[in-house]
């Protein structure tokens, strides 16, 4: 995996955020409410690295203390929708029955839930609502599609020949979960996880956009929400491009990082990633539909003697010179 380009540039990409959001209060070089009357919207300067607002507040100490805000909401959310996806649709792909059909059940409702309106009517009850409790909300209405399609993966599982070797062993339940199953969904969760932080930040930020949360929970959302209310758009793009790209460059980190752990756990993927990479040592394409041919080189002339001199007449046993054939380098 750590040989993956993708991975490698998606981990890279993400832990640039993680340092922002730990760092966050000494790389600020301003507070996120501190005001500039004598430089209000001014584009990037010395003073100010991504200019400022309307009231003359730095928009990078915003970009970087909002950071943090959005880190702890998406992974909070990923991790409780995860397990919440985790135990609903293992369980009820392998144990059968009534019970699998109630799971099942219960998965399609959350699923067809629409998740926008709940989540901003729940958050609009709460004067102040805290990140704990917006991680919460996202997650209830983010792990039905991940528990739907562990359900469907585990059903396939369940009568291969070593869940049940292990079942006739008189394995305990937890244990043919834990150690014979999981493991062969890894790919599904680490995707069900990667999607639904993704879905959380999305859904932070639409709240802080639309005015739900309130403005003291400082996010990337929440800039974009004063710069809309104070006609930003389109002259001012120092004030919302940074906080756009932020969200873009979070999203596609999560998604190469995805793609590494996919590479990694399934053979199939693995396999052509490294005959990919053999070949790009040698200089060849691995998307190329031809076989290279490369002529081999003469043998070298013996001294005193000519390399491409006739056979001499009425010699019975001469034989006649012939040009080497090309060696064949087949490509896949």
């Amino acid at each position: 995996m750590f040989r993956n380009a993708k991975s490698i540039t998606g981990l890279a990409i993400l832990g640039f955020f993680v340092l922002l959001a730990a760092l966050g209060d000494v790389i600020a070089p301003y507070g996120p409410l501190d005001k500039d009357f004598d430089a209000l919207k001014q584009p990037p300067s010395a003073a100010h690295w991504l200019g400022t607002t309307h009231m003359g507040e730095d928009v990078f100490s915003q970009i970087v203390l909002g950071t943090r805000g959005v880190l702890v909401v998406g992974f909070t959310a990923g991790l409780i929708a995860t397990i919440i996806a985790v135990v609903v649709g293992v369980t009820a792909g392998y144990v059968g029955g009534w019970r699998s059909e109630s799971l099942s059940a219960l998965t399609n409702v959350f699923l067809v839930l629409p998740g926008l309106p709940l989540m901003i009517i729940v958050a609009s009850q709460q004067e102040n609502p805290s990140l704990l409790l917006v991680s919460a909300v996202l997650a209830l209405t983010g792990w039905a599609w991940g528990g739907r399609v562990l359900r469907a993966q585990t059903l396939s599982l369940r009568n291969r020949d070593f869940v049940q070797a292990a079942r006739a062993n008189g394995e305990p339940l937890w244990r043919i979960i834990t150690v014979e199953m999981l493991p062969n969904l890894t790919a599904i969760i680490a995707s069900s996880f990667v999607g639904t932080v993704t879905a959380a930040v999305l859904g932070l930020t639409t709240l802080a956009f639309i005015g739900v949360i309130p403005i003291t929970n400082l996010n990337w959302g929440t800039i974009l929400y004063w710069a809309q209310q104070n006609g930003a758009f389109p002259d001012f793009w120092w004030w919302y491009v940074p906080a756009g790209l932020a969200i873009a460059l979070l999203g596609t980190a999560l998604s190469l990082v995805n793609f590494g752990i996919d590479e990694y756990v399934n053979p199939r993927l693995r396999s052509a990633g490294e005959r990919a990479r053999a070949l790009r040592k040698k200089g060849l394409r691995a998307t190329s539909a031809v076989t290279a041919v490369r002529p081999a080189a003469r043998p070298a002339a013996r001294a005193g003697t000519r390399a491409d001199a006739a056979p001499a007449a009425g010699t019975a046993d001469a034989r006649p010179t012939s040009t080497p054939s090309p060696t064949e380098e087949p490509l896949p």
